[in-house]
C-alpha cells in the first residue's frame, strides 16, 4: 500500500494499480446503508422495491422514505445514505423540470438516467465535490418503449435493466432475479405478480418475512388510486403502493405458501 498511500486521499489520482479508491469507498457506502433494494421490468408495469427501516421509535415512519417521484412519469429507489439519496434526487428533479420547460415534454427515463451518471461522472474527475455514495434505481412507463428500468452508481455508469438489485446481499438477489428471469425479456404476469416476484426476492436473500411497514413499493402501470380492476384503469404515471396495497401483495403470497 505505500506506493498508492496517497492515491486514497484524493478523489481524482489513479493509483498505480489504476484504481479510484474513493470512487470504491462510495460503492462500499451503498452496501453499508444496509438496505437492499430491487428493481424488476414487467410486460406492462415496472416495479422498484426497497426495505424500509426507521432508525428511531420517536421517528415519524411517514418521514421515512427511499422511493421518490422525479417527475409524473419518472420514480426511482435511492440505494444509500439518505442525506446523499436527498441531494441527488433534488437535482435529478430540477433536471426533469427543466427538460419538460424547455422541450415541451416529460424527460425519459433513459435521458434521465444518462444526464444524472453523467453529473456522477464529473464528480470522479474534479477536486471541489466528492462522489455520492448513493446508487439510483428508476423506472417509467415509455409510451415508445413500454416499461423501462435503469441503474447509474457513483462511477457514473448507467445501463438498463430486466431486473436488477442493490445494497447488502446483491450477488445472491442478483442470482434469485436471473433464475426468475432466464430466457425471458422481462418479469411475466400482472403487475401483482411483478410486485410479488419482487418481495419474494428480498424475502429469500434476506430470510426475513416482512411486515407491510418494513417494505416501500413504487409502480409504474399499477393500478390508479382507488380504481377499480379493468384495463382503463392503470396508471401510467409513478407512485408509492399504500401500506394497505402491499398487505394485500403480501397476504398474497402467504395463500400461495
Amino acid at each position: 500500500m505505500s506506493g498508492s498511500a496517497g492515491a486514497d486521499r484524493h478523489i481524482t489520482i489513479f493509483s498505480e494499480q489504476g484504481r479510484l479508491y474513493q470512487v470504491e469507498y462510495a460503492f462500499k457506502a451503498i452496501t453499508g446503508a444496509n438496505i437492499l433494494s430491487v428493481g424488476i421490468r414487467g410486460k406492462n408495469c415496472a416495479v422498484v422495491l426497497s426495505q424500509k427501516k426507521v432508525p428511531d421509535k420517536l421517528i415519524d415512519p411517514s418521514s421515512v422514505s427511499y422511493i421518490f417521484k422525479l417527475s409524473t412519469s419518472v420514480g426511482c429507489v435511492m440505494t444509500g445514505p439518505i442525506p446523499d439519496a436527498r441531494n441527488q434526487v433534488a437535482r435529478a428533479r430540477a433536471e426533469a423540470a427543466e427538460f419538460k420547460y424547455k422541450y415541451g415534454y416529460e424527460m425519459p427515463c433513459d435521458v434521465l438516467a444518462k444526464r444524472m451518471a453523467n453529473l456522477a461522472q464529473v464528480y470522479t474527475q474534479r477536486a471541489y465535490m466528492r462522489p455520492l455514495g448513493v446508487a439510483m434505481t428508476l423506472i417509467s412507463l415509455d409510451s415508445e418503449l413500454g416499461p423501462q428500468l435503469y441503474k447509474t452508481d457513483p462511477a457514473g455508469y448507467y445501463a438498463g435493466y430486466k431486473a436488477t438489485a442493490t445494497g447488502p446481499k446483491t450477488q445472491e438477489a442478483t442470482n434469485f432475479l436471473e433464475k426468475k428471469l432466464k430466457d425471458k425479456d422481462y418479469a411475466e404476469g400482472s403487475w401483482e405478480d411483478v410486485v410479488e416476484l419482487g418481495i419474494q426476492a428480498m424475502s429469500s436473500v434476506l430470510s426475513v418475512d416482512f411486515k407491510k411497514n418494513e417494505l416501500e413499493v413504487g409502480i409504474v402501470g399499477g393500478p390508479m388510486v382507488g380504481g377499480k380492476e379493468g384495463e382503463d384503469s392503470v396508471e401510467s404515471a409513478f407512485r408509492a403502493l399504500t401500506e394497505d396495497e402491499i398487505e394485500e401483495r403480501l397476504q398474497s403470497i402467504a395463500d400461495k405458501d
